[in-house]
């Protein structure tokens, strides 16, 4: 278990826990588009990881990456955001007897709930990457939180939401802590990623004992598009 592996932790994942929704083409990989959409290379600076990435994504498409690509490559920039990469510190895990393992079923709620919260994205096999926990009243589901990307030795945890009509109720801060629990039960470490605009969020994770490892930088990009060669005349 090194904190390396999380220099590149899509690419970990793709590569070791989560090689059986990857898709990959030399030294750029990406997940199954139904289970998330997220797209990784082995390494950023070399070039042939960007050739690479543009066959497995095909012409014209639109993507986000932590990575900047070669600027005579003909990608086009959309836009960039920053976000935070945590890790833990000294999280209070603890089991929670309220929350309960989300399974299939509970996806078209889950997909509710994310559309009304906008965690991140949620795909429809999304809840295949790990366990999702979530607490219902009354039936609704109103919070959850689960595991997503799975680089050796650490588990991501993400999708942390609750009904604007149920926060400040402490839920959040419940379903974190008993994600981590058991991701400490296999021997594993918990880490996260946040929007750097995201104060509430921030505020959360670092009360909690998360510790900012490290910020990056998310590009936005679209796959240039190769033009035919002409025929001589």
């Amino acid at each position: 278990m090194t904190v390396d592996v999380l220099d590149q932790p899509t690419w970990a994942s793709l590569t070791g826990p989560h090689a059986r929704f990857a898709r990959i083409i030399g030294q750029a990989g990406r997940y199954d588009p139904e289970v998330a959409p997220f797209f990784a290379l082995a390494d950023p600076g070399d070039p042939r990881s960007w050739e690479d990435l543009a066959e497995l994504a095909g012409p014209g498409t639109e993507m986000s990456i932590s990575a900047r690509p070669p600027e005579d490559a003909g990608w086009e920039i959309r836009g960039t955001s920053t976000a935070f990469q945590l890790i833990d510190g000294k999280v209070p895990a603890a089991l929670d007897s309220e929350a309960i393992v989300l399974t299939v079923a509970d996806v078209p709620d889950m997909i509710d709930l994310v559309s009304r919260t906008e965690p991140g994205p949620f795909r429809p096999r999304t809840i295949e990457l790990g366990t999702y926990l979530g607490i219902r009243q009354h039936g609704r589901l109103v919070a959850m939180a689960g595991e997503r990307l799975h680089p050796p030795g650490w588990t991501e945890i993400s999708a942390v939401c609750t009904d604007p009509a149920h926060r400040g109720r402490g839920y959040a801060a419940r379903l974190v802590r008993a994600l981590a629990a058991a991701i400490y039960d296999r021997g594993e470490r918990p880490f996260l990623h946040t929007m750097a605009t995201n104060t509430p969020a921030n505020r959360l994770f670092t009360s909690l004992g998360f510790v900012r490892r490290k910020e990056n930088t998310t590009v936005s990009l679209r796959v240039p598009v190769k033009k035919e060669r002409l025929p001589r005349s």
